[in-house]
């Protein structure tokens, strides 16, 4: 797992108010914000996390970064749009300073960029720009969408001269798709080992994968819930069902190896009823009824279904049985 500190610069121009990525274009952010969020902080405990805003009078680091995941989500809730441009040149500079004054010096530094507003910063500056990072060791995730025809060349010119041994990466999401939906399974979100955030997105991916095999959306009727009205309830439902999931299926191995070894010995382990055992099988569900008719329970639970050859002789052993509870409690009472 990497240990590593990251700051996440949002984008929040007018031209956030757009609706081209459902439900808009800030909302989207908040969405994929969210969740990588909590990727990084949950595949390393040691990690941090911190948010900017780059629109405005000037960009504003609202969160250094932290390991309490509550204080960036309820920061990124309380982003508003402001400015009609944005400077991206100096907020990836504020970014840098940021991270250069993380507590933990052992862990990488990060930067991810949400350019979402026409950047007007020359192509050069922003090379000059990468350099620097590259040479401070600080790798940047470009996440591109919304104008992208009149960003993506100078993106593309920063990600090259910042990028070193394939530590940054650079992602182009067109409108349509939902922002998060189209990151979930990039490099920007699965780390740089691949390791998903300690299941935390890869489980995510999952959901998302299967939501879009039923024809999207159709994952979520069991929960009743629409994603187009409620997207981040429908995300928490989709990863922890597949964490759940995924929960069960290890206990399930782990059990089936148990059972191999050792056989199935635990309460509610099915044990095959075959012609010879069938007596035995009988009495011990026979003792079984008695103690609880003598514990006071007046609801009785259905034995396990037998042999069909035996169900004569299952009726016969239930009858003895009560007509000696009734001789034992006619002698009690003499």
């Amino acid at each position: 797992m990497v240990l590593e500190s990251t700051l996440v610069c949002l984008d929040n121009s007018e031209f956030m108010r757009n609706g081209d990525y459902a439900p808009s274009r800030i909302a989207a952010q908040a969405d994929a914000v969210n969740l990588l969020c909590g990727a990084k902080t949950q595949s390393n405990p040691e990690n941090t996390v911190g948010l900017m805003t780059l629109a405005g009078k000037v960009p504003k680091v609202l969160i250094a970064p932290t390991a309490e995941l509550g204080k960036v989500l309820s920061a990124v809730h309380g982003i508003a749009i402001e400015g009609e441009q944005v400077d991206f040149a100096a907020g990836i500079q504020k970014a840098q300073l940021a991270l250069k004054h993380r507590q933990n010096k052992n862990q990488r530094q990060r930067i991810v960029l949400f350019a979402g507003s026409p950047i007007e910063t020359e192509q050069k500056d922003l090379v000059k720009i990468a350099k620097k990072l590259k040479k401070n060791n600080v790798a940047v995730d470009i996440v591109s969408f919304g104008e992208t025809d009149s960003n993506n060349e100078k993106l593309e010119a920063f990600h090259a001269a910042v990028n070193s041994n394939d530590n940054s990466h650079f992602v182009t999401v067109p409108p349509g798709p939902a922002l998060l939906d189209a990151l979930i399974s990039t490099p920007i979100f699965q780390g740089e080992d691949g390791g998903g955030g300690s299941g935390f997105a890869a489980a995510a991916a999952a959901g998302a994968a299967a939501a879009a095999a039923s024809g999207g959306g159709g994952a979520y009727d069991d929960f009743g819930v629409d994603p187009n009205l409620d997207p981040e309830l429908a995300l928490a439902l989709r990863v922890s069902m597949e964490e759940e999931r995924a929960r069960q299926e290890a206990a399930a191995a782990a059990d089936g190896g148990g059972g191999g070894e050792g056989g199935a010995s635990g309460e509610g382990a099915a044990q095959p009823v075959d012609e010879d055992a069938g007596e035995d099988a009988l009495l011990q569900q026979a003792l079984a009824m008695s103690m609880d008719a003598d514990g006071g329970d007046t609801t009785t639970t259905p034995a396990p279904p037998v042999a069909a050859a035996a169900d004569d002789e299952d009726e016969e052993l239930q009858r003895a049985l009560a007509m000696s509870m009734e001789d034992a409690d006619g002698d009690e009472q003499k």
